[in-house]
């Protein structure tokens, strides 16, 4: 049976050192870290999430400048608005909601945020930097899913350096900024996606497996290693049938049941990657605070 990776005891213990940091920062000057969300419609799905963010932000000490939008503004004036967030001393970070409306350029808006007030570590320029750092430099803004995932591996206090990580997923979010972490470990890292040729193999050889995909269920027992690690970011609510009626449930990109018995140790979804994901945004905020005094 799987060691179970908790990602809800591994953000509170990330969230409480947080919490203890923003302490010393408040003594120190006076002031907290500060938090702009920006969700523009009313996306139920993005709705839950912001709240998330902001409740944790909230517990931690962190200051949430809340700005929720009409659907109907135009990219120009979501433009304005985040400029004026890139120049307001008391917003550190700067996070917009994905995905947004379609009249809107989803990458035109995130290039809008001053790299130095990324949360989401999504900019090309923290892109950039995250390519080229000889390692996970720890003043960074890395992007949140695969950097939670990154800390989740490394609570299994087992050596990263030399293993075979296979990556399903090759979007910006978390299939490449995970490829670049896993490189930094040392690892010897492959990347498949949906023109990979036979990817049930290429899993079969992974020592660490990170499913991304989107793919409900989609990676069966068979594809394990035996004694595998097994990151499962994906999220997907589907339809089953439970004592003959239709009930809707979260799955992840990942056959659970089946993968649990060859992985030695396997993240859970619900309650995996989603609470690091959070978490590791209160940590962005946190850094980017501590960058602008240096």
């Amino acid at each position: 049976m799987a060691q179970i990776i908790n990602g809800k005891e591994i953000a509170t213990g990330l969230r409480n050192q947080l919490k203890e940091e923003v302490i010393k920062i408040k003594k120190i000057y006076g002031s907290v870290p500060g938090l702009a969300v920006v969700q523009v419609g009313n996306n139920s799905a993005s709705t839950i999430y912001v709240k998330a963010k902001a409740k944790s932000a909230k517990e931690v000490g962190i200051k949430v400048i809340d700005h929720h939008l009409e659907k109907s503004i135009t990219q120009d004036q979501l433009l304005k608005l985040i400029d004026s967030l890139n120049n307001q001393n008391n917003v550190n970070g700067i996070l917009v909601q994905l995905p947004l409306p379609q009249h809107i350029n989803d990458q035109t808006i995130l290039d809008s945020i001053n790299p130095v007030k990324d949360a989401d570590g999504f900019h090309p320029v923290n892109v950039g930097r995250l390519s080229i750092a000889s390692h996970n430099d720890e003043n960074l803004l890395i992007p949140c899913t695969p950097y939670g995932c990154l800390l989740m591996l490394r609570e299994l206090n087992t050596a990263l350096a030399g293993k075979n990580a296979v990556i399903i997923g090759r979007s910006n979010i978390v299939g490449k900024p995970m490829a670049q972490l896993l490189l930094k470990e040392s690892c010897t890292v492959t990347i498949t996606h949906s023109k990979t040729k036979d990817l049930p193999e290429v899993c079969k050889k992974a020592d660490i497996l990170v499913v991304a995909i989107g793919k409900p269920e989609l990676v069966r027992g068979d594809w394990i290693k035996e004694g595998a690690v097994v990151i499962d970011v994906g999220i997907n609510r589907i339809e089953v049938e439970k004592e003959g009626k239709i009930k809707k449930t979260l799955v992840g990109d990942v056959f659970y049941e089946e993968v649990e018995k060859k992985a030695s140790a396997i993240t859970p979804v619900p309650g995996g990657v989603g609470p690091m994901t959070i978490a590791c945004l209160l940590r962005n905020t946190t850094i980017a605070f501590k960058n602008s005094k240096t």
